[in-house]
């Protein structure tokens, strides 16, 4: 192998040493700017944050006044009394929200006697008052409407078509009860 060092003058090895020394620093300082300006082209502006995609929730049958009735249930009663546990029982489920909760106040606003009469498909053919709350007339409007729109009442399959008396206690605030379901009165 030969030694550059032993061919050449000291002075000639210093100036090339030089010269490669600047040339290095320039190529350093070359590299540095192109790897600074590469690095400039990575901070760009920020992308827009992704499409958000709505989906819609599934859709729920929600029943209304305007759909079908579900079938009407069906009552193994085998008489009228029997019968009219199942009839309250519908009442109530459709009227949550109109049931007085707990035992009654002594004085109720309005008490009715009330016949309903039902075919053997459940739906209402006749109301006959017993004994009417005549002094709340619109008592008995709404104790009549609250009947017509329960049906259809489960179907009295064992009796063919029945007729079942209930007795409505009505407190001041339009809750009520039945006296089939009540909870009592102090």
């Amino acid at each position: 192998m030969v030694n550059l060092t032993d061919h050449l003058p000291q002075k000639h090895i210093m100036n090339l040493f030089n010269t490669s020394r600047t040339k290095l620093t320039a190529l350093g300082l070359s590299v540095a700017s192109a790897i600074a300006a590469f690095l400039a082209g990575c901070t760009s502006t920020p992308l827009p944050p992704p499409a958000t995609v709505t989906v819609p929730p599934p859709k729920v049958p929600v029943p209304n006044a305007t759909s079908p009735a579900a079938p009407p249930s069906v009552s193994q009663a085998v008489t009228p009394r029997a019968y009219r546990r199942d009839a309250a029982s519908l009442i109530y489920a459709k009227n949550a929200d109109r049931i007085y909760h707990g035992k009654m106040p002594p004085l109720l606003y309005a008490v009715g006697v009330l016949q309903v009469e039902l075919d053997g498909k459940g739906r209402v053919t006749g109301i006959s008052w017993m004994r009417a709350p005549t002094q709340a007339p619109e008592v008995m409007a709404e104790i009549e409407h609250t009947v017509r729109a329960a049906a259809p009442y489960p179907a009295p399959v064992r009796m063919g078509r029945v007729t079942y008396t209930d007795t409505w206690l009505w407190h001041k605030s339009g809750t009520f009860q039945l006296d089939t379901l009540t909870e009592g009165q102090y």
